[in-house]
């Protein structure tokens, strides 16, 4: 081997060690893609943000506070505000046609609710309010379920905005002060059926 191919192929290699030198300083100070990945995800992001929210952080009138007042367009095409029902027990209830636990719900609201509690004299109002949906909606859904008890329709959720940020279906029931007594988030049977209870014990109570 001439000293000149000899030479040559030194300096490759120094050339090779070199790049191999390099190559390990970028793995060793670059930041692994996973470290870097909780930071850009946006699932992650929005996962977390579902895991924050709860009943009672988007829950926005809390028993003992001052309902807010709304003027609300009914099914029928009448409309009036809740302090128009001021004196009287307002249960006011949040559903769609899409949610299934408001409709287990509602199911239960001519007999458990309305033939129980409303009265010719007015004293306890039920107030069910369709949030986010138009009336032709919820024209189709009574005349598919057979409903026809009153119901308010609320298609941009300006109403429902004053009560809560998120989660339906919802109870308020506000008493005669205006003030709201007691409340749910979403349904379950046997806090439905104590939900009831308190209602009658108000009811009772004014007597």
């Amino acid at each position: 081997m001439t000293a000149t191919r000899k030479k040559a192929n030194n300096k490759r290699l120094l050339i090779l060690v070199l790049l191999l030198i390099v190559v390990i300083a970028l793995m060793w100070f670059l930041p692994s893609p996973d470290a870097t990945q909780p930071n850009n995800d946006p699932t992650a992001t929005t996962e977390q943000t579902a895991e924050e929210e709860t009943d009672e952080n988007t829950t926005l009138v809390k028993v003992g506070d001052k309902a807010p007042d709304f003027r609300v367009e009914m099914f029928d095409g009448t409309t009036f505000t809740l302090a128009s029902l001021e004196g009287k027990v307002v249960l006011l209830n949040f559903w769609a046609t899409w949610c299934p636990p408001c409709r287990d719900e509602l199911s239960r609201v001519q007999k458990d609710v309305i033939d129980r509690f409303v009265r010719p004299d007015g004293d306890f109002v039920f107030l069910p309010i369709s949030r986010g949906e138009a009336r032709e909606t919820v024209a189709a859904f009574r005349e598919k379920m057979g409903y026809t008890f009153p119901m308010g329709l609320d298609p941009e959720q300006q109403i429902y905005k004053l009560y809560a940020s998120n989660y339906i279906p919802r109870n308020f029931l506000i008493g005669r002060d205006g003030k709201v007594i007691a409340l749910t988030v979403g349904y379950d049977e046997e806090e439905f059926n104590q939900f009831l209870e308190t209602i009658a014990a108000q009811l009772k109570s004014d007597n």
